[in-house]
């Protein structure tokens, strides 16, 4: 066992869940023998406490860092504010200079509000919204964070939030007079959001733009005439997929405009920052309300994201990110035909996952990751694509899952059985999406 265990197990003791992200817990990957914490991070290499090094061909940062790690020019202008100073009684005109730069990407938008995770961006897009149509309902469509107003969709008739989150959620800690405030409903089933508007007085529409598949019959064209049409705002929630096809939100690919979208991930490269862009008469509803945090004002997270945006721009990014993906969703098709496997992918490109098909779905899973591992991979069944993964990378990947392939074909085939292959237990079920 190495050191990232032994303090993993230290960690289980002092912290609640043991990580402060479900996602980046090591009973997602592989319980037992996930190295768990990293000494070092740079381009798309991780090294654990024990030294040991691993090429990152899994979720890089849960998809923070498309420049990848330790970018030279991103970490140079962090390391200029942090010698000028991050805090002060002043406010760091980062934060305005970062507002234009928005704007002029957004042009139907006015204004900007910042934080620094994507829960707060939610909780801040939503506040605003409600202050802004003075309704209290909700209408969602993906995955939002986890503050009460999110949560209590599962204080609804049934579970809400199974096909969001994860299924059996128990929204334990959040208010139950929040009941019947937030109403999910399916991506490209426009009936039952016209059913949710006509049986319910909603305000807001909170909506992932595009996830794990795309609009079909106009879909995005649909839900901005129903919230026009019926005076509701509408939100886009780009905080994972903005930056990714585009420069700057992912429904620009679809010519639909919001009245709020929110960035997060990509924007600061690993920094943190999250950006609340609307148009003015929405946006000034937060002067009717309280929103307000004192590190929101310091500077670093600004600062990463000026560079980070200039960095984009000129290197078009999006364009890079998106190709390594179709590498990736080619190279998974190709191997798992070769090997007579069933596997699904979906997602955008440079957000690709797949799942393999049948009752052993998390046992492949799991082996999967844990073979990759001995052979200094940081891989399980998705990948975020960066600018670092370079197509030597690829070809080192391919070659070990080749094997590792191979070995779960002769499980499918009787020649092997499973169970015998693991080391330790199985990864534990990721989210659960409508979209």
């Amino acid at each position: 066992m190495g050191k990232g265990q032994e303090l993993y197990k230290k960690a289980k003791t002092l912290i609640p869940g043991g990580t402060m992200l479900l996602s980046k817990r090591p009973e997602m990957f592989l319980p037992d023998n996930w190295p768990s914490y990293y000494s070092k991070a740079k381009g798309c290499k991780v090294w654990d406490l024990d030294g040991k090094e691993y090429l990152d061909m899994c979720i890089m940062g849960i998809g923070t860092n498309t420049l990848g790690y330790g970018n030279d020019e991103v970490d140079a202008a962090v390391i200029q504010t942090v010698q000028n100073g991050n805090m002060s009684t002043l406010n760091c005109p980062e934060e305005v200079w970062l507002a234009e730069e928005l704007i002029q990407m957004n042009p139907w938008a006015q204004m900007v509000r910042f934080a620094r995770s994507g829960g707060e961006a939610n909780a801040i897009a939503i506040r605003i919204a409600r202050a802004a149509s003075g309704k209290d309902k909700v209408a969602i469509c993906g995955y939002h964070g986890w503050h009460d107003w999110y949560l209590s969709t599962n204080h609804n008739q049934g579970d809400g939030l199974s096909g969001h989150l994860l299924p059996g959620l128990d929204p334990s800690g959040v208010p139950k007079n929040l009941k019947d405030t937030v109403f999910p409903f399916h991506y490209n089933n426009i009936e039952e959001l016209e059913n949710l508007i006509k049986n319910q007085d909603i305000g807001v529409i909170k909506m992932e733009v595009v996830r794990n598949f795309g609009p079909e019959d106009n879909f995005l064209q649909k839900v901005r005439d129903l919230a026009t049409k019926h005076h509701i705002v509408l939100i886009f929630d780009e905080c994972t997929s903005g930056f990714r096809e585009t420069y700057g939100g992912i429904y620009k690919k679809y010519g639909v405009e919001p009245d709020v979208a929110m960035f997060g991930k990509t924007i600061g490269n690993g920094y943190a920052l999250t950006a609340v862009v609307g148009k003015r008469e929405v946006m000034e509803a937060a002067q009717k309300t309280f929103i307000s945090s004192t590190f929101w004002t310091e500077r670093i997270g600004p600062t990463a994201a000026l560079k980070t945006l200039e960095v984009m721009r000129r290197i078009k990014s999006w364009e890079i990110i998106t190709e390594n993906g179709v590498k990736m969703q080619r190279g998974w098709k190709k191997l798992a035909d070769s090997h007579q496997l069933n596997i699904s992918i979906s997602g955008i490109p440079s957000l690709s996952t797949y799942s393999f098909a049948g009752e052993n779905a998390l046992k492949y899973k799991t082996f999967l990751t844990q073979e990759m591992l001995k052979m200094g991979f940081l891989a399980s069944t998705s990948f975020y694509a960066s600018v670092a993964h370079k197509e030597e990378h690829f070809v080192s990947y391919f070659q070990a899952l080749d094997q590792v392939y191979k070995l779960i074909s002769d499980c499918e085939k009787g020649q092997k059985i499973i169970d015998e292959l693991l080391d330790g237990p199985v990864c534990h079920a990721g989210f659960k999406r409508l979209n």
